[in-house]
C-alpha cells in the first residue's frame, strides 16, 4: 500500500501518509491513487490542482466555495513549512465550529484530505512554502467564501504575531456573524 489513512478527530478529516522510497539518486513517492483512497473510504473525484507560492508569514484562509460547488481538498507541502487548519462548517455535525491544526512540512511528507463542508487555510513557517492542492471542484467564483481567520470563538493559535493577510481575507465576515450553507 501507498499511503497509510489515518481518520481523525474530525468526521470524514484524514491524514494521509505517502511511502516515500529514498535511495543514492533521491525519492519517490505516490501523492494519488484512487483505489488506495476508496479502500480507505474516500471516493472523490478531483477535478482541478492548484499550486500556490507564498513567502513567510503569509496567512491564506479561511477559505470555501458554497455548494453546489463546494470542493473537497488533498493538500500537502512540496517545498517548506506550514500550519495548516480546518474549520468544520457542517450545522449537522457535532464538531460544528471546532477547527484541526497540523503541521505540514516537506521534509516529513503527510497530506490531509479536507472533505466539503470545511473552511481552509494556513500560514508559512519557513522562508517560503509551496502549497499543492486538489480539488473535487472548479473553483467558481460566485461561490467562493470564507471566514476570519481571527474569529475569536474559534481560538485558532496560528504560530504568528503578525500575518501577512490579503485585503480581501481581511474583510471576510467572523465565525460568529457568519451563517453555514452547509449540513
Amino acid at each position: 500500500m501507498p499511503f497509510e489513512i489515518k481518520p481523525l478527530p474530525l468526521s470524514g478529516l484524514h491524514l494521509i501518509l505517502p511511502k516515500r522510497f529514498d535511495d543514492h539518486r533521491g525519492f519517490f513517492m505516490e501523492l494519488y491513487k484512487v483505489s488506495a483512497f476508496e479502500a480507505a473510504g474516500i471516493s472523490v473525484r478531483f477535478k482541478q490542482d492548484n499550486l500556490s507560492f507564498s513567502k513567510k508569514h503569509v496567512l491564506r484562509g479561511l477559505h470555501f466555495q458554497k455548494p453546489p460547488h463546494a470542493q473537497a481538498k488533498l493538500v500537502t507541502v512540496l517545498q517548506g513549512k506550514a500550519v495548516d487548519v480546518v474549520v468544520d462548517l457542517r450545522r449537522s455535525s457535532p464538531t460544528y465550529g471546532k477547527h484541526f491544526k497540523i503541521y505540514l512540512d516537506a521534509q516529513e511528507p503527510k497530506m490531509l484530505f479536507v472533505p466539503e463542508g470545511f473552511a481552509h487555510g494556513f500560514v508559512v513557517l519557513s522562508e517560503s512554502c509551496l502549497f499543492y492542492y486538489k480539488c473535487s471542484s472548479e473553483y467558481h467564483a460566485e461561490s467562493d467564501a470564507g471566514i476570519h481567520y481571527k474569529s475569536p470563538s474559534l481560538q485558532i493559535d496560528w504560530e504568528v504575531e503578525n500575518p501577512i493577510v490579503s485585503p480581501k481575507d481581511e474583510q471576510l465576515p467572523y465565525f460568529e456573524d457568519f451563517e453555514s450553507p452547509f449540513w
